[in-house]
């Protein structure tokens, strides 16, 4: 594992919100500062004193001086977190891409469990399971109560073995079962394919170790087989990020040579960064430039790259980047808006620290915290249109969220609480004309597979890459 892991992941399955006390924690402390909080120190051993002393029944020191960790961690912001040494462990395998679970990013809302994303091709995915679904219970036990990660280590188990979710699904207004067995998730970060000659598809999954080299024998294969590549779309919906490394890679993939991709800015020096379109910012394991062979065209060709709310972080970066250098045209909806970094450093040879070391921006220096990126061209997932993505629970929403510094959230949260509750009552007042039938028939239906001909906005960025009209969207962009 690398000494610091720079990673612009939103929170995945296994990772928690959580602290660390450790004494590089108190040394760099005392770096920091000479007048130590003495009276807060006192406090601290005197609750933990109480506790040995008076608490119901005997705890172990180790207990309570973990959970003190990740108490302090916890209260910093929604993706700073102590890692023990399974959840170290997890991290590293998501990292890889390969992991035994259900196959869903998760984080938490009021108390529940929320779908991020079904990772595809995972027996989440295949099971139905949507992003901003709430999972209530675990086979018996409510999931209110336990933390993130008691959750994830329930849902987590055996090659083979079920496990039965109670999902709430706000915009169908119902609660419902889902019985899902478990398996060795083998992420594929990367998925391409011609859509019609000329025109090709390229998916990312999630920001990954080998996602850089997996993308370049992707379109390396593409050419090979099909000839000039006259557009291309890049399809980032539904990615929650991954590693830094990665998002620099796949945008130097297609921008010039040393072009700035993104920059970062925190309190440490090493935090204070410029990552440019060069292989030593973004060449991981790889003992030579794995873009080296890439064919030139791609620094040319026609570009959509497609967004959605849950595209996020790396994603961000990637899409910001394109869209700052005019190098593609953005479609589809505002992102996420989760513009900092984590950085993991290892404090045991299994435990690590999870920490939020900076901002990033785009070349041009926007910070998209809390606000995302705009679409150049709104588009809906559905041809008839989608319910609001006020909905959609953003980084904005998150009560310990960083603060956008370049601009005021309050106007726009105030707006989104008011169109919150626009929408809701709009859905009520819809449900309540339709019949028992229709409403069957809606909870029958499944999202359209992404890169499908039945995929409304993919159609929509390969109308724009042939110049037809595109259908736009119906709703408000933030």
């Amino acid at each position: 594992m690398y000494k610091y892991i720079k990673s612009a992941a939103l929170v995945t399955t296994g990772l928690i919100a959580g602290v660390a006390l450790t004494l590089q924690l108190s040394a760099t402390a005392q770096q920091g500062s000479s007048n130590l909080p003495l009276d807060e120190l006192r406090t601290l051993s005197n609750v933990f004193g109480q506790i040995k002393r008076d608490y119901v029944e005997p705890v172990e020191d180790k207990r309570l001086l973990t959970d003190a960790i990740k108490g302090m961690v916890s209260g910093l912001d929604p993706h700073s977190s102590f890692l023990d040494k399974k959840d170290f462990a997890e991290m590293q395998e998501h990292t890889q891409g390969r992991f035994a679970g259900l196959g869903i990013e998760i984080t938490s809302e009021d108390g529940l469990v929320k779908v991020l994303n079904p990772i595809e091709d995972t027996p989440a995915a295949r099971a139905g399971l949507q992003p901003g679904d709430l999972i209530t219970r675990l086979d018996d036990k409510p999931v209110r109560g336990m933390t993130l990660d008691q959750a994830v280590r329930r849902m987590r188990g055996e090659p083979g073995t079920k496990i039965t979710l109670t999902i709430f699904r706000k915009s169908e207004d119902r609660t419902f079962p889902v019985t899902i067995t478990r398996a060795e998730i083998k992420v594929q970060s990367i998925k391409a394919k011609m859509m019609e000659p000329g025109l090709a598809w390229v998916r990312i999954t999630s920001f990954q170790e080998r996602t850089v080299p997996d993308l370049a024998k992707k379109l390396q294969e593409l050419s090979e087989k099909n000839g000039p590549i006259k557009g291309l779309v890049l399809d980032l919906r539904n990615n929650g990020g991954g590693l830094l490394q990665g998002a620099v890679g796949v945008s130097a993939a297609f921008l010039p040579n040393d072009v700035t991709i993104v920059s970062t800015r925190g309190q440490s020096s090493d935090a204070r960064q410029t990552f440019k379109a060069n292989q030593n910012n973004y060449r991981l394991s790889e003992s030579s430039d794995p873009l080296a062979g890439l064919p030139a065209a791609y620094k040319n060709i026609p570009m959509v790259v497609l967004v959605n709310a849950f595209s996020a972080s790396a994603s961000e970066i990637v899409a910001g980047a394109l869209q700052d250098h005019k190098r593609a045209t953005i479609m589809g909806k505002t992102t996420f808006g989760k513009g900092s970094v984590q950085t993991v450093r290892p404090l045991s040879a299994d435990t690590a620290l999870k920490l939020t070391t900076a901002y990033y921006f785009t070349p041009s220096g926007k910070s998209i915290q809390a606000f995302g990126i705009k679409p150049d061209i709104a588009v809906d997932q559905n041809p008839e249109g989608d319910p609001d993505d006020v909905l959609i629970t953003r980084e904005i929403d998150s009560e310990k969220h960083l603060r956008n510094k370049q601009a005021s959230e309050d106007k726009l949260l105030k707006e989104r609480e008011k169109r919150r509750l626009e929408e809701l009552q709009r859905i009520e007042e819809a449900n309540a004309k339709k019949s028992a039938e229709e409403k069957e028939k809606e909870r029958k239906r499944r999202p359209p597979e992404f890169g499908t001909t039945e995929d409304f906005m993919l159609q929509q960025a390969l109308a724009h890459l042939k110049g037809q009209k595109v259908v736009r969207s119906k709703s408000k962009l933030e």
